[in-house]
């Protein structure tokens, strides 16, 4: 059984890597390294550059590799980009999922993982979601992930695969050994942004939005540390090999912190009183996102290790440090 695992020399799919690495998986990696980093990808891994939406390359990758299950990563994340280009995420996102879609169903690929988000709930008020809460995306963002949502569905209808889907929470933090973390310099994510001011990469951040009907008026997010989320991903692969049905799990810790709650614990980490201006809020952003978390705890009898923000945030500060010593 080989994995080909797209988006892998990015923050979330490399961890992915690392994962099957360590457990003695036959890994495959696709990126064409517009947005991840060649170095980003473990070398017991092998790579093969180019686009998860060409259909032909792909399918030349499965029948080279005797490919069995695809984890798809790659995409465009960033919720105001897609406000302002929507066109960049339906192509990046969708039109590229639908390509790879078609590229498994061909290939004959058994199983076949997607990583979704949050994103696909929209505004929904302060209490936590579960999986069928109903779906209102705020954002072209959350949108394409919808899309190809309904896309998989439909075609494990008609075609003898099965899949999953892991809609993510605020994914933040790096591999405790400090083999990986996020490394795009100028990444959106609060935490890494935090990190960065306080290290003195950036002058200083932006709180988006202090009006939100929330406890202190900003923002509130379940943050999820990249490991556990990469645990649940290979849970959910050993689901579908055993014969499990295809299903779609939130996950996060069902602990929601505001962007004030966020920065404070940067600032207690680092030790730096970082500077965090207030700012007019952002297009798309809901005022806050949470989930229970319970599906994927009871189905795949997920565990998270590191489900502590101070933890998040002293290994993407620590990576952060990494980063200032790797690119000298």
């Amino acid at each position: 059984m080989t994995v080909l695992v797209t988006g892998g020399a990015g923050y979330i799919g490399s961890h992915m890597v690392l994962n099957l690495a360590d457990a003695g998986e036959d890994v495959v990696v696709l990126d064409n390294l517009v947005t991840g980093f060649d170095w980003a990808i473990d070398g017991r891994a092998r790579f093969e550059a180019g686009n998860a939406g060409d259909i032909e390359h792909v399918l030349k990758l499965i029948e080279k590799h005797k490919i069995t299950e695809i984890v798809h990563f790659a995409g465009s994340i960033v919720v105001p980009e897609s406000v302002s280009n929507p066109l960049k995420y339906y192509a990046n996102n969708t039109a590229t999922s639908r390509n790879l879609i078609e590229a498994a169903v061909r290939g004959g690929v058994k199983h076949f993982i997607f990583s979704s988000t949050a994103a696909v709930y929209g505004m929904t008020g302060l209490a936590p979601v579960v999986e069928d809460t109903p779906l209102n995306p705020m954002s072209p963002y959350g949108r394409s992930k919808l899309m190809t949502e309904w896309m998989l569905a439909d075609v494990a209808a008609a075609h003898d695969m099965t899949y999953g889907v892991l809609r993510y929470f605020n994914v933040a933090g790096a591999d405790p050994q400090k083999r990986s973390g996020q490394s795009t310099p100028e990444a959106t994510h609060l935490i890494k942004v935090a990190c960065q001011v306080a290290l003195g990469k950036r002058e200083k951040m932006d709180i988006f939005g202090t009006d939100y009907e929330t406890p202190d008026g900003t923002c509130v997010r379940d943050y999820i540390h990249v490991t556990d989320l990469i645990a649940a991903h290979a849970l959910l692969l050993r689901h579908l090999r055993g014969g499990g049905d295809s299903t779609t799990l939130n996950c996060a810790y069902g602990q929601g912190y505001s962007v004030r709650q966020v920065v404070e614990t940067v600032r207690q980490v680092s030790g730096v009183n970082l500077r965090a201006d207030e700012a007019p809020r952002r297009a798309g952003d809901p005022a806050s996102i949470t989930a229970t978390g319970e599906k994927v705890r009871s189905l795949l009898g997920w565990v998270p290790q590191h489900d502590d923000l101070n933890e998040i945030v002293e290994t993407a500060y620590a990576w952060e440090r990494h980063l200032l010593t790797r690119n000298r």
